[in-house]
């Protein structure tokens, strides 16, 4: 059975990502694209003639290479799903060593001590065990398979036109920032946790902010089903139904915050680019050091345990 069009195109994009990563030995040298300014450049110079960016070692040209891995027109978001699924994984894998994850609990019932030691958002792991990249670490954690669901579809509709408008190391960031900040204030009230679905309120307060910056019956009628959805989302969360609105609320205003700053469009200049890839590879490499602080204080006593 022959592959989608899409997946295939995705797995050449792969090979040949591979290929030059490697080295084939089979193609022949071919000048160059600079990844930051878009100059052609030589088969052998290491640094662009026109912007001066390292063509091999430079933010730009890791994104590149990434993109080329993540291929398709939303490669950020496309890794986000996959790294949330994996997550997922992991979670329901360390339950099940714990003895739990079994029967319906996987629909919405995922927790304990399995999670908290994967990195839920917890006042007490934050403020008395020091734990900070639990705040991004609890991003990728989820409650049950409802609760992923509803936070993957959630994302496919909004990233892909976000990363288009912004690029994608500041939808990025944008991403992270907003995600990371709504955990902040929802453990500073004393919450416990976990989710992606602080990162997407900060998505939809961007959008919020770009609604208020075009004028248009458009924009106003996206702005009124915007405002719409999240009065019935808080709704819920007040009616009790498990929902963080304080995570939520941060979450919301940041985005909105963000996207005010952030102009409505791709980074044009040499500047912008490098100022948006710089922010995009602080939210990675935040993401990284996160994910290492979690393996390392995986072990660390629960609370309550001596």
């Amino acid at each position: 059975m022959p592959l989608p069009y899409q997946w295939q195109y995705r797995l050449d994009r792969w090979k040949s990502t591979l290929q030059r990563f490697f080295g084939s030995g089979n193609q022949q040298p071919r000048p160059q694209l600079c990844p930051n300014c878009g100059s052609l450049v030589g088969i052998n110079v290491t640094r662009c003639h026109n912007c001066g960016t390292n063509l091999k070692f430079s933010m730009a040209a890791v994104n590149r290479s990434l993109s080329g891995v993540f291929a398709g027109p939303a490669p950020v978001t496309t890794a986000l799903l996959v790294v949330n699924l994996m997550m997922f994984g992991v979670e329901w894998m360390a339950l099940a060593a714990e003895g739990g994850g079994g029967g319906l609990s996987i629909l919405w019932g995922m927790g304990g001590a399995a999670t908290y030691r994967l990195g839920l958002s917890a006042p007490y792991g934050i403020y008395v065990q020091h734990q900070w990249y639990r705040v991004i670490t609890a991003m990728f954690l989820h409650g049950g398979l409802i609760h992923i669901g509803f936070n993957m579809m959630s994302l496919m509709q909004l990233g892909p036109a976000l990363e288009e408008l912004y690029g994608s190391a500041r939808y990025f960031f944008l991403y992270i920032f907003t995600g990371a900040f709504g955990f902040l204030v929802s453990s500073f009230i004393g919450h416990y946790s976990l989710g992606a679905s602080g990162g997407l309120l900060g998505l939809v307060g961007a959008m919020l902010a770009i609604t208020t910056k075009r004028g248009g019956s458009y924009m106003r009628e996206l702005r009124s089903r915007l405002i719409s959805s999240i009065v019935i989302l808080f709704v819920l969360g007040w009616m009790g139904m498990g929902i963080d609105n304080w995570a939520h609320g941060a979450g919301l205003a940041a985005g909105f915050v963000l996207g005010k700053i952030f102009p409505d469009r791709q980074p044009m200049s040499v500047r912008e680019r490098q100022i948006a890839n710089a922010l995009g590879w602080l939210a990675g490499i935040a993401v990284i050091a996160s994910f290492a602080l979690m393996i390392l204080h995986y072990r660390d006593p629960l609370p309550g345990q001596a």
